[in-house]
């Protein structure tokens, strides 16, 4: 897997269904804020709705601008303009509404996609079978201490019986990872983050069906790719 960077790599070319994922990292301050000239014409009428009820103008600019590359980067792979782009959601796998992964409208076979971000960073990935990503900040060790309760039991103990400084960037780890597989699955935290183990340790363990990938995207943040696996794969 290579991480490219939207800026410096250039834009793909037409989709066609293959194994390695395609994943993206966006620097949102690297540019200068998007006009709302030039995003309200590309971004649908969702978009733009949850654009404007952001109190803060940084929150707003970072949710546009990783917007505006998803669907720059879904454009060029589907060989469409930005703005044509048809942003749907597939059936929850939980309850059967339609609040379940992201998918793009009449897309090409086995275009799978999915979108997170933090901070100034947005971490974007595009497989050939549904995936999920999440780029989360380092959090403070209070927080680490109130959250890990919430995680697998074993978690919660490989976390406990780390040293105090090593305990955020492990469950930082940990989190993500989360996060990446229930986005792929469809279910978001409707599961409990107490199901599914994950790992804390440097290598993470995938849950059955799936493969879970760290993504380095830079000091104070972490992030995590997860992966479902082909029918054909051995």
């Amino acid at each position: 897997m290579r991480l490219r960077v939207i800026g410096r790599d250039p834009l793909p070319e037409a989709w066609t269904p293959q194994g390695a994922p395609h994943v993206w990292l966006l620097r949102i301050d690297d540019r200068a804020p998007w006009r709302p000239e030039e995003y309200e014409r590309v971004l649908d009428a969702q978009e733009r709705t949850r654009a404007a009820g952001f109190v803060r103008p940084l929150h707003r600019e970072r949710y546009v601008a990783s917007h505006m590359a998803l669907r720059q980067l879904l454009g060029a792979y589907t060989g469409t303009s930005p703005e044509a782009v048809a942003l749907v959601r597939e059936p929850c796998p939980g309850c059967g509404e339609l609040h379940g992964r992201p998918a793009v409208a009449g897309s090409p076979p086995r275009l799978h996609f999915n979108l997170s971000h933090a901070g100034d960073l947005a971490l974007l990935a595009f497989a050939d079978t549904p995936v999920g990503a999440d780029v989360e900040r380092r959090q403070p060790d209070s927080v680490v201490a109130d959250v890990s309760r919430l995680l697998h039991p074993k978690e919660t103990e490989e976390l406990d019986a780390l040293p105090p400084a090593r305990r955020a960037p492990a469950f930082a780890r940990c989190w993500t990872r989360k996060e990446a597989y229930l986005k792929g699955t469809g279910t978001g935290l409707s599961e409990a983050p107490s199901v599914t183990y994950v790992g804390t340790g440097p290598a993470p363990v995938s849950p059955p069906g799936w493969t879970l990938t760290d993504v380095a995207v830079g000091e104070g943040y972490a992030g995590a790719l997860a992966v479902r696996e082909r029918a054909d794969t051995p």
